[in-house]
């Protein structure tokens, strides 16, 4: 591994402004770093997904399809290609040990980082003219917003892989063999305004209502960690307001509120306990509108939707690509150790493809925030860890 071109294609990768459903600059600039390290045009190329995505996405996946120089079972990889909104207009710098973004941005680390190292694994290969068995490299769209790549992509696109490895999270040391699935959902609370000084009784406050429900979801212990009996979870609210999309539900002091609208999640690694917190919000919403009436004995309208965000999943520790990961993790002196985590990830999909994938990092640290940062020797170190993979020979 050339580790100079490695933190030079990482630094340009950073420096691509490429926000979910906005990926068409990064997805070519990937491309073009592929083509000019002599990988055939051909293998590379772009699916149709964005056509599928219900969002505006100005790109499908970017694709990868090596034939291999030996036989062996087809393995895929994985990385997406987009940033979260914050980090827009990101500008990297290396201080010491580690990349941080100069400025008010986030860096953009998950997961540019996983894409220099799946780039830097493709073109050590090449550059070396290395033997190494089928493989399918996979760039994705639209993960932070959803996962949206890695759930429509076909199967058939990527060459029917049989066990897969995603870059993604921030220690390369460990093995991320299990994640909780999630469910987002929706309210609208459709209420009556009325002057708030004249007649406040003929009004129906959406606001109250929906104070009054998320009281109760918080005091009967299904708001942020959950655990019912044997069964965990988590949920959140994160958006109060407006139809319009503005954060601010209502619209003055002196009118009962007439409209809601509260969007929020549930996850939890049981399947079937995702539906339940979620079920628990539904019921606290309606059964807050049915208490508070006007005096004509009018009540709101609620309406109430769902939708399913990724399923849970969990590798079974004997498995083939369990098995892999640990042993190439403890010939590079890492730990091997297998882990869960409770974010989703493209894996929740592939998985569900019939594509058993480990999650390995990066070394990005801090996501989604304006503390990120990079840590380089653990970029170099997830780089090694994926060219292993790479030309494991079974």
């Amino acid at each position: 591994m050339n580790k100079d071109n490695a933190l030079n294609d990482l630094m340009h990768f950073l420096s691509i402004e490429g926000i979910t459903g906005q990926e068409k600059n990064i997805a070519l600039a990937v491309k073009q770093s592929l083509i000019e390290a002599k990988v055939p045009e051909e293998y590379v190329f772009f699916d149709k997904v964005n056509l599928k995505i219900p969002l505006p996405t100005e790109t499908g996946n970017l694709i990868v399809k090596l034939p291999g120089k030996i036989e062996g079972d087809r393995r895929l990889f994985i990385t997406h290609l987009d940033t979260v909104s914050l980090c827009a207009g990101a500008v990297p710098e290396i201080t010491k040990d580690k990349i941080t973004a100069k400025g008010n941005t986030a860096l953009g680390g998950d997961n540019r980082a996983g894409v220099a190292c799946l780039v830097t694994m493709i073109k050590t290969i090449f550059e070396n003219n290395l033997s190494y068995s089928p493989m399918t490299v996979l760039f994705t769209v639209r993960e932070e917003s959803g996962l949206w790549g890695a759930r429509f992509v076909e199967k058939e696109d990527l060459g029917n892989p049989v066990y897969g490895f995603n870059c993604d999270g921030p220690s390369p040391y460990e093995i991320i063999i299990g994640a909780v699935g999630a469910e987002r959902w929706e309210v609208e609370i459709i209420g009556k305004g009325s002057h708030a000084g004249v007649s406040p009784e003929k009004g129906i406050s959406s606001t109250m209502i929906a104070s009054i429900a998320l009281a109760n979801v918080q005091k009967n212990e299904w708001f942020g960690k959950i655990s019912k009996n044997k069964f965990s979870g988590t949920s959140n609210i994160g958006y109060y307001g407006n139809i319009d999309g503005s954060c601010a539900g209502g619209t003055s002091t002196n009118q009962v509120t007439d409209y809601v609208k509260i969007k929020g999640e549930s996850r939890s690694k049981d399947e079937r306990f995702v539906s339940i917190i979620t079920n628990e919000y539904n019921k606290a919403f309606n059964d807050s509108a049915n208490f508070l009436k006007n005096i004509d004995n009018e009540i709101a309208k609620v309406k109430f939707k769902t939708n399913l965000d990724y399923y849970p999943f969990l590798l079974d520790a004997n498995s083939d690509v369990v098995k892999i990961s640990q042993q190439i993790s403890k010939s590079e002196k890492f730990n091997g150790k297998v882990v869960t985590c409770n974010g989703g990830l493209d894996a929740n999909w592939l998985v569900r493809k019939n594509i058993p994938t480990i999650t390995f990092g990066n070394g990005h640290y801090k996501p989604h925030s304006l503390d990120e940062y990079v840590l380089i020797d653990e970029f170099y170190d997830a780089c090694k860890y994926a060219i292993s993979l790479a030309l494991y020979n079974n």
